[in-house]
């Protein structure tokens, strides 16, 4: 039986079935291209020396000089970080916190540790107040909350489009910033945007940025606490350098004000520029976040306080590839900087174990010079 089908015939017929799969692979390269458009256009950096507004009556008006306060610096890691948890831009699988109720007691782990340490000042990092990552939960309000008598700021650090990254389980949208809780009045202050990479990684990182804040001395000068979170993700040493410039210029222009001056926060630096071979002696990871902090940049009159009560015997971050155990990379990243009219009596990193959060908080005691 003859094949009444001619090679013409048959060659339309396959061509016709080859159009379908390249009119889908069209259609998705379509919005592929759609959406990077929606993303970079919809990006845009918060304006720099924006005014923050302080909130909430704090128990004292004004700091006194000669007398011992507390102070914590602890990134959030927005309530996601539990010890099992893995982060999908630290070479781990996961993008958003285990559930909404994990979150809420992460957060209530921060608020234990603030507490039970009696803190008149706490920086925190990567608070999230309106986010597909961590469920919606307002952390910033719930930290604020729990505690009478404060006075607190929040700089937004980062607020992002919705990202579709990684793609089995997009990262969302994202409002996240620096939370700033004092028992002594705080009078407003400033948030500093910082210069950030303008390549693709600009969209996953954050929008870098410190809060300063300002609290009045009994003496007529002023307390600076500035709360900073420099880049992680995407950075070079150039741009690291200049964040750090950026930081110590306006520290020394508030000191050479009179004012008493701490920067706290999370500096993604080997802050004592020994703790990655101290507790990675058999890791050989290299991270750009771990690079040395460069001592030399830190101006007149200012020093890293780093005389831990415990020596360097615990680590203030963890690299979140694997869940949190003795083979996880591991460094002193959070701390705090002061000017020699503050007097540090105390330091140490606290150990939670990492229960709440990728960081340990740092706790530092001190004293404002008359």
């Amino acid at each position: 039986m003859k094949n009444n089908v001619t090679p013409k015939r048959q060659d339309r017929k396959s061509k016709k079935w080859l159009k379908i799969p390249l009119s889908i692979l069209g259609i998705l390269l379509l919005v592929v291209i759609v959406y990077v458009a929606y993303v970079f256009i919809s990006y845009n950096r918060i304006a720099d020396n924006q005014a923050i507004d302080a909130n909430g009556e704090a128990l004292n008006a004004a700091a006194k000089t000669d007398t011992e306060y507390t102070a914590i610096t602890y990134n959030a890691g927005f309530g996601a970080y539990t010890p099992d948890f893995t982060f999908f831009m630290d070479g781990g699988t996961q993008s958003w916190a285990n559930s909404k109720d994990s979150v809420i007691n992460c957060t209530n782990g921060y608020i234990d540790v603030i507490k039970h340490n009696e803190a008149d000042i706490v920086c925190m990092q990567e608070v999230d107040r309106d986010s597909t990552r961590s469920y919606h939960v307002d952390q910033a309000q719930q930290v604020i909350d729990s505690l009478d008598g404060v006075s607190s700021t929040f700089a937004v650090n980062y607020h992002s489009a919705f990202l579709f990254y990684p793609v089995y389980q997009p990262h969302g949208k994202s409002y996240s910033g620096l939370l700033t809780i004092s028992d002594m009045q705080i009078n407003g202050g400033t948030r500093r945007s910082l210069p950030i990479s303008e390549g693709f990684s600009k969209i996953v990182d954050l929008d870098r940025c410190y809060a300063v804040n300002r609290i009045n001395v009994e003496n007529g000068k002023e307390l600076i606490v500035i709360n900073a979170h420099l880049s992680a993700y995407g950075t070079n040493g150039d741009l690291q350098q200049q964040q750090l410039n950026m930081l110590f210029s306006d520290m020394k222009e508030e000191y050479e004000k009179g004012n008493y001056v701490i920067c706290a926060g999370d500096f993604n630096h080997d802050f004592t520029g020994n703790s990655k071979d101290a507790f990675n002696k058999e890791i050989t990871e290299e991270h750009s976040w771990a690079a040395p902090f460069p001592d030399e940049l830190i101006p007149e009159h200012f020093s890293k306080v780093t005389d831990y009560a415990s020596g360097v015997t615990v680590p203030s971050c963890r690299n979140c590839d694997k869940p949190y155990g003795p083979d996880c990379f591991t460094i002193i990243v959070d701390g705090f900087i002061v000017s020699d009219n503050v007097e540090p009596t105390y330091t140490d990193v606290i150990d939670t174990g990492f229960a709440y959060t990728d960081h340990n908080p740092v706790i530092m005691k001190f004293m404002l010079e008359k």
